[in-house]
C-alpha cells in the first residue's frame, strides 16, 4: 500500500474516488459543502431524500458528481460531529477502508483526515489513520494454497491535510505511521504463524533476518542468541526448566539498537516468547489450547517495535531481550514440586508447571542488569487473571517507578494502544513465599495477575522497571482470531517521546 500526504480542493482531484464525511443528521463536513456547492446542491438534494442519514460507519457512493474532476464520491458517515473522538475516528477509517477495497478503487484522495476530532491535531489524524488503514487491509494468507485474490485491490491512498503549512507535521506523522504499521505487521505475522513453524530457533533467525534487512541503515541492529549450553553455564535454571520437556531447543534472543550516543543507557525491552504453552506437566485444558500459539506475542512485540525504531532512524539506544521455548510434557520435563535456582540465585518452588512465563522472564531480567538500563520494560502473555480483571481492552500495567508508569500511560492514549495501571504493594508479597525455597511461582487463587508481578518484581530491584501483562490484548479470539501486534505501537510511542523530551532538554 503507497501513502501519500497533499493538500487541495476535492473538485479539482483526478483520481477514481474522492471521500469526504457526513455528520449526523445529514450535515456536510467542510469538503463535501465545497463538492456540493461547486456541483450546484447534487449533495445535499441526494441527503434530502433519506439515502444518507450520516450515522457513524454508514456509506453512499455517488458517481459523476456534477462540475467535479473525480471519477466518484464515497459519502461516509461519521455520527454526531461534538462526540467525534478518537474510537469513532478510527472506526470511520476503517469502514472506509473496507469500502474502498471492496468497490475496486485503487487509488483515493481522503479528506476524513480534515474531521474535527476532539483535542486532536493533524499529526494524530494522519497518523491514525494511516495506522488504521494498515490494520484494516492486514491479511495473514502465507500458508493458504488458494489466496484470496482481489480483482481491483485498494493501492494508493493520498491523506488530504487543509493547508500547504501543515503539510511538514503531515508527512512526518505518515512516517512515524507507516513505521509502526510496519512493526504491527511484523509482530502479527510472528504470532500467527503456526508452532510447528515459529519454534525458538525460528524466533531467533527472523531476528538475525531482520539485521540483515536493515543493514545499509546508518545506525545498525544487531543480534546474539545464545543457547542452552551457555544459558546452563550462565545459570539460567529458571528458563531452562521451562525447556527441558521439549525436544526444541531454547534460545534467548537478544537485539541491540545503537542509535544513540556510545555511552547512553538503553532502554531494555523484554518479551516472553513461548512459541507453543501446553502448560507442561501441569496440561492446560484441550478447549483453545490452539490459541497458546500466542504465549510469544510479547516477543513479537519486541521485535515489531525493534522493526520499527530501526526504521525511524531515532537516536536512541534500544536493546531486545526474547527469551524463546515451548513449554511441554515429558518424562524430562519439569514437576510441580521441583525447585529451580534462578541465574539470580534465588531459588523457586515450582507449584505449577503452566505458570512458565514467570520462570523465562526472571532470568532474563536479571541478565538485563549487565545493560545498565535506564529502563527495563517487559511484555508478556503472562496471566488469565488480567483477561479477568481488564478484559481485552487495555494492557495491565505494573510498575516500580511511577514517572515510568505516567510515560507508559501518557504513550497508551496518544497511540491509541491503552494501558492501565495495577497496584503492586508488598501486602501481595506474602502470597508468593514459599516453605521451602525463596518463593513459588504461583501465589493462590486471589489477584493472579498481581502476585505473578510481584513475582517478577523481586528481579527488578537494581532499576526502573515496568511489566505489560498482554494476555488480553495479545490476540482477538473466536473466528476473527488473529494476533493484534500490539503493544507495538505504545512502546514505540514511548521510545519516540524519550527521543523529544532529550531533544527538548536545554544543551549545557
Amino acid at each position: 500500500m503507497e501513502f501519500s500526504i497533499k493538500s487541495g480542493h476535492p473538485e479539482k482531484q483526478r483520481t477514481a474516488c474522492v471521500v469526504v464525511g457526513v455528520y449526523e443528521p445529514r450535515r456536510l463536513s467542510e469538503n463535501a459543502r465545497r463538492l456540493d456547492e461547486c456541483s450546484d446542491g447534487y449533495l445535499s438534494t441526494i441527503l434530502r431524500r433519506g439515502d444518507l442519514e450520516g450515522k457513524l460507519g454508514q456509506s453512499l457512493l455517488l458517481h459523476n458528481v456534477p462540475n467535479a474532476l473525480p471519477d466518484r464520491v464515497l459519502l461516509i458517515g461519521c455520527g454526531r460531529e461534538r462526540e467525534l473522538g478518537d474510537a469513532q475516528y478510527r472506526k470511520i477509517i476503517s469502514k472506509t477502508i473496507e469500502t474502498l477495497h471492496d468497490m475496486g478503487s485503487m487509488e483515493t484522495v481522503c479528506y476524513l483526515t480534515e474531521l474535527n476530532v476532539r483535542g486532536r491535531d493533524t499529526h494524530w489524524r494522519v497518523r491514525h489513520a494511516i495506522e488504521t488503514a494498515s490494520s484494516t487491509l492486514y491479511r495473514f494468507e502465507q500458508l493458504k494454497s488458494k489466496k484470496n485474490v482481489t480483482r481491483r485491490p485498494l493501492r494508493k491512498i493520498i491523506f488530504s491535510v487543509s493547508s500547504r503549512r501543515e503539510l511538514p507535521q503531515a508527512e512526518q506523522a505518515s512516517i512515524e505511521a507507516q513505521a509502526i504499521a510496519g512493526g504491527v505487521k511484523l509482530a502479527k505475522d510472528l504470532g500467527n504463524l503456526p508452532p510447528n513453524i515459529c519454534t525458538p530457533t525460528y524466533m531467533a533467525e527472523r531476528a538475525k533476518g531482520l539485521c540483515l534487512l536493515h543493514k545499509k541503515a546508518k545506525a545498525q541492529l544487531s543480534c546474539e542468541v545464545l543457547d542452552e549450553a551457555k544459558m546452563l553455564e550462565l545459570g539460567m535454571g529458571a528458563l531452562l526448566s521451562v525447556s527441558q520437556g521439549s525436544e526444541a531447543p531454547a534460545k534467548l534472543v537478544m537485539l541491540d539498537y545503537q542509535g544513540g550516543k556510545k555511552n547512553q543507557q538503553p532502554i531494555v525491552l523484554v518479551g516472553k516468547g513461548v512459541t507453543f504453552d501446553t502448560g507442561g506437566i501441569s496440561l492446560k485444558k484441550p478447549e483453545n489450547m490452539h490459541e497458546m500459539k500466542y504465549d510469544m506475542c510479547g516477543a513479537a512485540s519486541v521485535i515489531g517495535t525493534l522493526s520499527a525504531v530501526v526504521d525511524l532512524q531515532l537516536p536512541i539506544n534500544v536493546v531486545g531481550l526474547m527469551p524463546c521455548t515451548e513449554n511441554s510434557p515429558s518424562g524430562s520435563a519439569s514437576r510441580p514440586g521441583d525447585i529451580v535456582t534462578s541465574l539470580s540465585g534465588q531459588t523457586i518452588e515450582v507449584i505449577n508447571t503452566d505458570a512458565e512465563g514467570r520462570l523465562i522472564l526472571c532470568d532474563t531480567l536479571t541478565y538485563c542488569e549487565r545493560y545498565k538500563p535506564e529502563v527495563v520494560i517487559d511484555i508478556a502473555t503472562l496471566t488469565g487473571a488480567c483477561v479477568v480483571a481488564l478484559g481485552k481492552h487495555p494492557h495491565g500495567l505494573f510498575s516500580n517507578h511511577s514517572p515510568l508508569t505516567n510515560d507508559l500511560l501518557n504513550a497508551g492514549r496518544e497511540s491509541g494502544d491503552r494501558a492501565w495501571e495495577m497496584p503492586l504493594w508488598e501486602d501481595y508479597q506474602e502470597q508468593i513465599d514459599a516453605p521451602f525455597a525463596d518463593m513459588k511461582n504461583v501465589g493462590g487463587k486471589g489477584a493472579g495477575s498481581i502476585t505473578a508481578a510481584c513475582f517478577l518484581a523481586r528481579f527488578t530491584r537494581k532499576y526502573q522497571w515496568a511489566h505489560l501483562d498482554i494476555a488480553g490484548t495479545a490476540w482477538h479470539e473466536g473466528d476473527k482470531r488473529g494476533a493484534t501486534g500490539r503493544p507495538v505501537p505504545l512502546l514505540t510511542q514511548y521510545i519516540i517521546d524519550k527521543v523529544r523530551e532529550a531533544e527538548e532538554e536545554p544543551k549545557e
